[in-house]
């Protein structure tokens, strides 16, 4: 198992019993046949599991993805960060390993999280509002929201990307 991108090449596992490898996930010896190299560790195939479903990775696939301190199937990271890996603003790809921010399933770069109008970053606390796929803050919310005659508006909270399993 690798994460996608990754370049690492596991280091050589002997056959002594001076290089025993413990496993990141249970800490104990991996004596097993099979063993998984992921994330600069190695890990018994039982205890890689993704994050959200709890599927044991070994058995789903040959790659998982890393990403906020999560071990993620492909599933589980395209439900949580977007299925294209492209900002919704600027249409630029966003590394694996990038914080982003989400609104109505669209993914954004942090810095391309922004009011359509004056372009000010939004940050976790502001709240914003999403009209027909633009960002708006609180301050430069349409004239049409203020007279109450938007109904499909979503008005939400900005949270920063977390753990939504």
């Amino acid at each position: 198992m690798v994460n996608p991108g990754g370049n690492s090449q596991p280091p050589p596992v002997g056959t002594g019993s001076l290089s025993w490898k413990r496993c990141a996930g249970c800490g104990g010896k991996i004596a097993d046949r099979f063993l998984l190299y992921t994330m600069d560790s190695y890990w018994h195939s039982r205890c890689l599991k993704c994050s959200c479903c709890q599927a044991q990775l070994g058995e789903i696939g040959t790659s998982c993805y890393t990403k906020s301190g999560m071990i993620l199937c492909r599933n589980d990271y395209i439900r949580l960060f977007g299925n294209s890996g492209a900002c919704s603003a600027c249409g630029q790809s966003i590394p694996a390993s990038e914080l982003v921010m989400r609104a109505q399933g669209n993914v954004y770069h942090l810095k391309c999280f922004t009011c359509s109008t004056c372009r000010n970053r939004l940050v976790p606390g502001d709240r914003f509002h999403y009209i027909n796929g633009s960002l708006f803050c609180e301050h430069d919310r349409p004239t049409a929201l203020i007279n109450g005659h938007l109904s499909s508006l979503q008005t939400n909270p900005l949270l920063s990307d977390q753990k939504v399993c």
